[in-house]
């Protein structure tokens, strides 16, 4: 056998690497660019009770359905600004007893029914009607009668001047919903947003899909799916998050464990604001709570800041009133019944109480509840009160005892609701305040929809409340945010409870 040998070229060698080199490239360059990512796993504390925010008042289900399946006709953006949506524009007679919306043409529900007059009219009726559950039915009992001239023209008669009408047209309770499909909207939400129901997993995740017609192509959803998994333990949400199952959580509900997050190459983290007001809300119509000089003294013997630093790791702005630093016409109480022991200790002994008093605040088991009653509780020690913490399931036994049975003596909840500085006039209320002044100013404030007058109003209503004190106003929790650097969109502040996907994308 003969052996051939070959000794390649130092000129061979340069032109087969030359040609490896160029086919290596061609190779690269028939590739295409990874694209980015449409999907996105987004986690919630709380999981929804049902999907029709026009039906039942949990804020978690707004979270999910809010600007995603549902809209209203008009919108509230970030900023706390009410913007057009399904009403295009509208018109407020001079004696604001006439609203007159244009809405948007060509707009069907995602079951191909048409979103028109009609269907608007009906879904006011329903919110408005004798047999409405909505959660928040008092925003439409001012409306009188509802006209449709024609397909794209909505007209509001009300029996009374509403300033605040057009802001409540744009929340959750406000939303749009077929007539054909609005009894099963619970369980199989369908609506006119961005995105379509496509699943609920009962205990685990809701799921949605890009709605591919959508009306309005400038807000059409960047994202092809999203899932609302669903996760309480705090520190099952952490190990979520840094594992990459979940790519999200905007509203992280341990501020303790935010700092485990610093110096993660994935995750951002973000601390924007809300309008949940942290307040402890006393029993005005149950002695010794019935006496201003006493609550006054619970208030001057409370040292916000430690509240704060003891209940959600010092994460947190000090209120003076039922009212936040994003509300329009926001003034500072916290000086008006400030942190005063000494002070706080001559209130309760003119009040008829030198020796203090006992009672029981119960206490939800969200964690700013008992943590921020713990607080209390030392603090109302040093002035000889001796406060008992009574841990009530939420939300079945916290409603019956406190907001049906008004059987407590004090509590203690975050108020999600934006601008609601009006439960201290509405009858009833858990509070059983009564105060013949806050009350007409709730009214004159709806007598208007001029913006200055209406702050004006709210300013004088904030200093009733801090000098009154029906609730010991405590903090503002903020919106913790935790998520993937690569997604943008999210809203790191929270004018009202949501989650609005429209605008949230993936960098490439």
């Amino acid at each position: 056998m003969i052996k051939l040998s070959f000794m390649p070229s130092a000129r061979f060698i340069r032109q087969l690497s030359l040609s490896a080199v160029l086919s290596a490239a061609l190779m690269i360059a028939a590739t295409p660019a990874e694209a980015a990512k449409t999907t996105l796993n987004l986690g919630m504390s709380v999981e929804p009770t049902g999907l029709d925010p026009t039906i039942a008042a949990p804020v978690a289900i707004g979270q999910v359905t809010w600007q995603n399946v549902f809209e209203g006709l008009v919108t509230i953006d970030q900023a706390g600004k009410v913007q057009p949506q399904l009403a295009k524009s509208w018109q407020i007679s001079p004696d604001g007893l006439t609203y007159t919306f244009k809405l948007q043409a060509g707009v069907k529900f995602h079951d191909g029914e048409v979103f028109d007059a009609a269907a608007a009219r009906f879904s006011l009726d329903r919110a408005r009607g004798p047999d409405s559950v909505n959660p928040q039915k008092r925003f439409f009992t001012s409306i009188a009668s509802i006209d449709t001239p024609d397909a794209e023209t909505l007209v509001l008669h009300l029996s009374a001047p509403t300033g605040s009408l057009i802001y409540w047209l744009g929340w959750p309770a406000s939303v749009m919903v077929g007539p054909k499909t609005a009894a099963d909207d619970k369980v199989t939400p369908i609506g006119t947003g961005p995105f379509k129901f496509a699943g609920w997993a009962k205990g685990d995740k809701v799921e949605l899909a890009r709605n591919a017609d959508y009306w309005n192509k400038d807000a059409a959803a960047k994202l092809d799916k999203v899932a609302f998994r669903f996760i309480a333990d705090p520190q099952a949400q952490a190990a979520a998050l840094k594992s990459g199952d979940l790519d999200a959580f905007p509203e992280f509900a341990a501020p303790e464990l935010m700092s485990s997050f610093d110096g993660d190459a994935r995750l951002v983290t973000r601390i924007g604001n809300t309008e949940l007001k942290v307040v402890a809300g006393m029993n005005n119509a149950k002695k010794p709570f019935d006496d201003k000089r006493v609550r006054q003294a619970l208030m001057m013997a409370i040292d916000r800041k430690t509240v704060i630093d003891g209940a959600w790791s010092g994460l947190g702005t000090p209120i003076g009133s039922h009212y936040t630093p994003n509300d329009p016409g926001y003034r500072d109480m916290t000086s008006v019944l400030p942190y005063d022991v000494e002070k706080a200790k001559a209130l309760l002994a003119e009040a008829g109480y030198p020796n203090g008093f006992t009672f029981t605040i119960k206490t939800p088991q969200m964690a700013y509840a008992p943590r921020s009653a713990q607080v209390m509780q030392a603090m109302f020690a040093e002035i000889g009160v001796t406060m008992d913490i009574e841990p009530t399931e939420f939300p079945a036994k916290w409603v019956q005892d406190i907001m049906k049975d008004r059987n407590f003596d004090m509590t203690i909840v975050a108020h999600a609701e934006p601008l609601d500085i009006d439960i201290y006039a509405r009858d009833p209320y858990y509070f059983n305040y009564r105060n013949a002044d806050f009350d007409a100013l709730m009214k004159k404030v709806q007598e208007t929809t001029d913006p200055d007058t209406q702050n004006a109003i709210y300013g004088q209503a904030q200093k009733i409340l801090a000098e009154d004190v029906p609730a010991l106003y405590l903090f503002v929790m903020p919106k913790l945010g935790v998520w993937d650097r690569k997604l943008k969109g999210l809203w790191e502040n929270e004018p009202i409870p949501s989650n609005v996907l429209s605008g949230v994308s993936w960098e490439e």
